[in-house]
């Protein structure tokens, strides 16, 4: 339904901060255009963007792309999505916004915000492959019905290494984590040889937490948690 899956958007009131960290890590920057008014950057490996917002939000947040976005609108409102923010006009920047039903902040911009560089290699960061963004839920049925309907595929139900749905789509995975261990959405890198990234982030400084599945070897899966709170699942993969 959506164009394009724009990035996954975050409060960063310290947004210098939290642009050196990402930036540290091997994240690049992507130009950003003059659409939104307030202090705004985007950090990129190839496959994430991420946008850092100088302006209070609900974080994080999904933002897709949904040109001539006032007729869109019509297309949500059938499908009895109950729309929390709304500016539309010929003289303001169209967009809207809602919640999926475990209260995920959805955004919906009529145009791009900024422009995704052209690498001729991806740039390597220490946190691995970003693989998908994890949403913790207690009631999985609402929420593959929900993004189905929006486009994306719900795949069975995997338990290792911990219970987790995929629900995919060409732009952005998402997954539903049903641990309780996770209270906070994620965004979840991948590497086999995770132990050694995390030996290397230890090495410069960083503070790595456990806020995970107790199933998950601290050696080589843990959490790295950003300036302005922003959590990354760092899981050692099996290829």
């Amino acid at each position: 339904m959506f164009e394009r899956f724009l990035e996954i958007s975050v409060y960063a009131p310290q947004i210098r901060e939290s642009l050196a960290f990402y930036e540290s890590l091997g994240f690049v920057q992507a130009p950003v255009g003059e659409a939104l008014k307030h202090p705004y950057a985007v950090v990129t490996d190839g496959r994430l963007f991420l946008g850092l917002h100088d302006q209070p939000m609900a974080s994080p947040a999904l933002t897709f792309v949904m040109p001539r976005l006032m007729h869109g609108v019509d297309q949500l409102e059938q499908m009895d999505i109950e729309l929390e923010d709304m500016k539309l006009g010929n003289e303001v920047f169209n967009r809207v916004s809602f919640r999926d039903p475990s209260g995920q902040l959805v955004n919906v911009f009529e145009a791009r915000t900024f422009s995704p560089p052209q690498f001729e290699t991806a740039p390597a960061t220490t946190c691995g492959y970003f693989t998908e963004f994890g949403l913790p839920v207690r009631e999985q049925g609402p929420m593959r019905v929900f993004w189905e309907a929006l486009g994306f595929v719900a795949w069975d139900e995997q338990l290792e290494p911990f219970a987790r749905t995929a629900i995919t789509s060409d732009h952005l995975n998402l997954a539903l984590y049903r641990s309780r261990a996770f209270r906070q959405p994620v965004l979840t890198f991948e590497d086999p040889d995770m132990r050694e990234r995390l030996t290397r982030l230890k090495e410069r400084g960083f503070r790595l937490s456990d806020e995970m599945p107790d199933n998950l070897d601290e050696s080589c899966n843990a959490i790295l948690i950003a300036p302005e709170g922003t959590r990354l699942l760092l899981l050692q993969s099996d290829t």
